[in-house]
């Protein structure tokens, strides 16, 4: 599997329909746990409380194991790292579902961790190394559709699944995903460019810059407001589900597919108007929604109705924001954009421990409360990035690659409906 930089680069399409089946397998990994919650916690006999501290488990691991293995593994060939990474998932992934006991249980979700803070950065920058300049915004957003499809078709049909073989069903499911897409790799992924090396104190340099660190404290908080809610959805919908897994899975459907709608219109007003008005309104809009979730406790329709509006609100707060990062210095906007990995593993982190002490204080009833509030402080933290003055603005060595980063550091060449368009990115904005 080694590999040398190509000119070459054949059946471009069919080698990003890999790395985005690479994303939606990570994100279909991370987040099916929140449907199949309940079941889990019957079969290990634990609270549901302490299966949702496995994604926090997982989502640490990811977020501190993401740079490290990116500076670790600079050098090593991309394809054996996502060949590595995935085998990783599928062993993890299998334990977990063949687990007696939730220490095992959680070892396997760990393991996990680990292979998806690999495959993460390295599919994303492999699709800017395999696509020509002129295409890498757009390969970049179509692999990038791979992790935005697990929330809004991966999680939901895992959840169905679930319903009908067991929770373990869908968890052995991945597992032999991983394996196969391992070996289509091996095979079919060869001759991608290695990256250069980049030395930790490049790194470190966008967090010199106090804009920086207050978006990234804002990512926290946004995935904080959205996790919350989505990992405790079954016990929000409790009362109009009547627990079951199907009616749960349906709810998660109307999310996700009309969350892809906001991301649409998000990048769109975010190229108009910028990131700080976009932001506001869909930050406004998602916490003004998730309030509402106690109004449709009652009727299940009213409820699907809420979580489509909440859909559309939530996708559409990420792409504001990663536009505020890449545009605040942009010659080191691939390695803030790497950190912002990082920000995103930390909010789902913390999710479950808010979501835990919320519900062992408060009850359900209070968990849309608590994402709004998260939503809220999200908004005052990317506004507080605004008014501070332009700070020491780090300078990046030009080879440095976008080895961990969701967006490709050539935004001259995004495409006009990117929300990271080069011809749309005024400071002031």
């Amino acid at each position: 599997m080694s590999e040398q930089p190509c000119p070459n680069r054949p059946k471009l399409y069919p080698r990003l329909a890999l790395l985005t089946t690479s994303l939606f397998l990570v994100g279909t990994n991370a987040f099916v746990i929140a449907g199949l919650l309940p079941d889990i916690a019957r079969s290990l006999d634990v609270p549901e409380t302490d299966v949702s501290f496995s994604i926090t488990y997982l989502a640490v691991v990811a977020a501190i194991a993401a740079p490290v293995i990116s500076i670790w593994a600079a050098r090593m060939s991309r394809t054996t790292l996502m060949f590595i990474g995935l085998v990783f998932i599928a062993g993890g992934t299998a334990a977990s579902a063949l687990a007696p006991s939730m220490g095992l249980f959680i070892a396997g979700r760990i393991v996990a961790g680990v292979g998806a803070a690999a495959v993460l950065p390295a599919a994303t920058a492999a699709a800017a190394a395999i696509a020509p300049p002129e295409s890498r915004g757009r390969a970049i957003a179509f692999v990038a559709l791979g992790f935005t499809a697990a929330t809004a078709l991966g999680a939901p049909l895992g959840t169905m699944l679930g319903s009908v073989g067991g929770w373990q069903l869908p968890l052995l499911v991945v597992a032999a995903l991983a394996l196969l897409l391992a070996v289509a790799k091996a095979l079919f992924l060869r001759g991608l460019p290695i990256s250069p090396r980049t030395r930790f104190s490049e790194r470190l340099t966008p967090l010199k810059d106090k804009r920086v660190v207050l978006t990234l404290l804002a990512t926290i908080f946004v995935f904080i407001g959205f996790n919350v809610v989505y990992i405790f959805s079954s016990a929000v919908t409790a009362r109009v589900t009547g627990g079951s897994g199907t009616l749960l899975a349906i709810l998660l459907l109307v999310y996700g597919v009309t969350g892809t709608l906001g991301t649409l219109v998000s990048g769109r007003m975010t190229d108009k108007f910028g990131s700080r008005t976009t932001a506001i309104g869909f930050l406004t809009a998602t916490a003004a929604v998730l309030c509402c979730i106690v109004l449709g406790a009652e009727s299940y329709i009213a409820t699907a109705l809420i979580f489509g509006l909440w859909g559309v609100a939530s996708f559409g707060t990420s792409l504001p924001i990663q536009h505020r990062l890449s545009s605040i210095d942009p010659p080191t906007a691939p390695i803030a954009l790497s950190w912002y990995t990082s920000a995103m593993y930390g909010g789902i982190a913390a999710a479950p421990l808010l979501g835990a002490a919320v519900l062992d204080n408060g009850g359900s009833v209070l968990i849309p409360f608590a994402g709004a509030a998260a939503n809220v402080v999200a908004l005052l933290l990317f506004l507080w990035g605004f008014r501070q003055r332009r700070g020491q603005r780090g300078v990046a060595s030009a080879s440095v690659a976008p080895s961990t980063s969701h967006l490709s550091h050539r935004r001259a060449r995004a495409p006009a409906s990117s929300p990271i368009s080069a011809n749309r990115t005024p400071q002031s904005r």
